[in-house]
């Protein structure tokens, strides 16, 4: 099952999960429009949407860089007006935009709560919403947003209740829209990983470099956005899924050539439910 001719719309694509489901697509020769803010090289993290256009067309795709806050309604209005004028249309939406901050009630200023909300939650709203008269059109449409289950333990919330709540905006939006066009065959699925992914959200905001040994690589997101976007959008949709467990349904039994350092033990991500167990064989934590 390929990709190939299919547009991809991806919220912050410059780097880390976003790119590598950019690439992964590109790999089967997609159309990908890379809508983030990063257009300078900025000093701690890497890549801009110029790089990653690079990488997506090295890879074997096409690609549109565009300049976009997913908070802005206007800019993301007119990314999605030029990906149809250069490609046709859309097939695929990706909402991979993302802002943490885990701290407490206390500890997290209203600035930084209305961020994580407006990218997270109203981003991936305003993002879908913009997509989906080009989504309907579409021979095989899916909407993507890189979100957790909405599992409701308090543990979850406990810690760092603005980020938990910003996240979960993003899984209901899953809920409500899988019901919300389901007649219209438009697929809406959440991805989560079971681990830490290396990105800069763990290197700077999580741990460092040590942290990141502990990592899955990108790739294990990408391979399974790969599985979900081939899938037929009318019998696949309103699914909450975690990135292992997905891929060993569909066949996958070697997760060890994701992990960064097979000698570090695996570090558990935030948000996976107890009653979904880790594949046989791999083992979590110390």
């Amino acid at each position: 099952m390929s990709l190939a001719g299919k547009t991809l719309f991806v919220t912050g694509a410059s780097r880390g999960i976003g790119l590598a489901i950019a690439l992964r697509a590109a790999k089967d020769g997609a159309n990908i429009a890379i809508a983030a803010k990063t257009a300078e090289p900025h000093k701690h993290l890497p890549g801009t949407i110029y790089t990653a256009a690079g990488e997506i067309e090295a890879a074997g795709g096409k690609a549109l860089p565009l300049i976009v806050d997913v908070r802005d309604e206007a800019a993301v209005l007119d990314a999605v007006e030029k990906s149809v004028a250069a490609f046709g249309g859309i097939d695929i939406c990706v909402n991979n935009a993302s802002a943490i901050q885990l701290t407490g009630t206390l500890a997290t200023d209203m600035k930084r709560y209305d961020l994580m909300h407006q990218i997270n939650a109203r981003g991936t709203f305003l993002t879908s919403r913009a997509c989906l008269p080009h989504l309907k059109r579409a021979a095989n449409p899916h909407v993507l947003m890189l979100s957790p289950p909405l599992d409701m333990a308090p543990r979850w919330f406990g810690r760092h209740v603005a980020y938990t709540m910003a996240k979960f905006g993003m899984s209901m939006c899953v809920l409500g829209m899988a019901e919300e066009f389901r007649d219209d065959g438009v697929a809406f699925n959440a991805l989560w990983p079971r681990t830490g992914i290396a990105t800069a959200a763990i290197e700077f905001a999580l741990g460092g470099e040590e942290a990141m040994r502990s990592c899955r690589t990108p790739e294990i997101m990408a391979d399974a956005a790969h599985a979900i976007f081939v899938k037929p959008a009318r019998e696949f949709t309103g699914n909450f899924l975690i990135d292992d467990s997905f891929l060993h349904a569909e066949g996958v039994r070697d997760f060890d050539r994701y992990r960064v350092d097979p000698t570090h033990p695996l570090m558990p991500d935030f948000f996976v439910p107890a009653d979904i167990p880790a594949p046989p064989g791999v083992k979590i934590g110390a």
